[in-house]
């Protein structure tokens, strides 16, 4: 258990504050976070505060840890699960009556990063509204009679990952048809939101700040007729999605006859790969949903990335993507989209 002495940092705005905060996360000590985020509150921190600049940031610092190989999956979730702690403690020590309307919050189907969205909820509660926290991957049929069952005045709707977005493209259609406006958020649907306007959102938001903000202004706004939002996938999409399976098996097959390293991998090893195989694909099938090429080539710089940071080398990801491209030799955008990718590894 954390025991505060006069060195340590008791202001927000003290940068040394964040990094005792992150110790604390990354060592497990609970209760030192909540003492942490109480002593905030005790001082006159306001509490939206402490859920954007410290919860939220730290949680952004943990994920970068994790994707420099410095933390382990398991800290990166304990982390979280103790950030959820600290926000549930500075959730219960505010109380604002509802006074402007009420939201259904949720993640989108297969989208399992709740804090996020979590948060919003808490800074939306503080700024007078009534919220339907929902949660993490609500299907989008049990989304829809939630809706029909309470009327709400919007639907805020996160994405984390982009291989979500065709879901999301539905889950925003449904609620649309329901009358129900969607204000979007979440990294899943691109700088800046390129992607929430592509998929008829009504809104889109830069985190919970903006989100609150852009609510609090101008909503709702006039919904179009929902029957015009479009199908985005075609049959290279469709054929890409179907055949996801048969794909990973092709493409382990191929990678084991052109790049010898994988003959000598473990089980772990090859089920990592097969596992990363299988996200290359996703990603590609995203970004056929969408139309757009930097959805993929994004992706494989932070790929790219990530595994060398655990010192596998740039040859082994160029080697899948050639292997992935020679399964899909009649498709001409996903050909496209890998020889683009494959650029990215070998600039030269």
């Amino acid at each position: 258990m954390t025991v505060f002495t006069s060195a340590t940092p008791r202001s927000l705005d003290d940068p040394g504050f964040r990094e005792h905060y992150l110790r604390l996360v990354g060592d497990g000590d609970e209760y030192g976070a909540i003492e942490a985020v109480n002593a905030l509150l005790d001082e006159g921190v306001p509490a939206q505060r402490i859920m954007t600049d410290l919860i939220a940031g730290t949680q952004q610092r943990v994920g970068e840890l994790w994707a420099a190989n410095e933390w382990s999956i398991a800290r990166e979730h304990a982390a979280t699960a103790i950030s959820e702690r600290a926000l549930a403690s500075v959730a219960a020590r505010t109380h604002v009556r509802p006074r402007r309307g009420r939201i259904t919050i949720a993640c989108v189907d297969g989208e399992w990063h709740a804090l996020p969205v979590r948060i919003l909820a808490e800074m939306l509660r503080l700024d007078g509204w009534r919220v339907d926290f929902l949660g993490a991957s609500v299907p989008g049929p049990h989304l829809v009679t939630h809706l029909h069952q309470t009327g709400p005045d919007a639907v805020a709707l996160s994405c984390m990952i982009s291989t979500r977005l065709p879901r999301a493209h539905a889950a925003i259609t449904a609620c649309r048809a329901a009358g129900v406006p969607v204000i979007a958020g979440g990294r899943g649907f691109g700088p800046g939101g390129r992607y929430a306007e592509k998929l008829t959102a009504d809104a889109w938001a830069d985190g919970a700040e903006a989100a609150v903000a852009r609510l609090a202004t101008d909503w709702p706004p006039p919904i179009d007729d929902p029957s015009t939002a479009a199908f985005l996938g075609d049959d290279e999409y469709t054929w890409v999605v179907r055949g996801r399976g048969e794909l990973i098996a092709a493409t382990l097959e191929h990678l084991a006859a052109t790049y010898p390293h994988v003959r000598d991998y473990d089980q772990r090893q090859t089920d990592a790969t097969a596992e990363d195989t299988g996200h290359i694909i996703d990603f590609l099938a995203a970004a056929l949903y969408v139309g757009d090429d930097r959805l993929f080539t994004d992706f494989i710089d932070w790929t790219n990335a990530v595994l060398t940071a655990r010192d596998v080398p740039t040859q082994a990801l160029a080697a899948g993507l050639r292997a992935i491209r020679d399964q899909l030799h009649d498709w001409p955008s996903s050909l496209r989209m890998l020889d683009a990718g494959l650029a990215r590894l070998d600039p030269k």
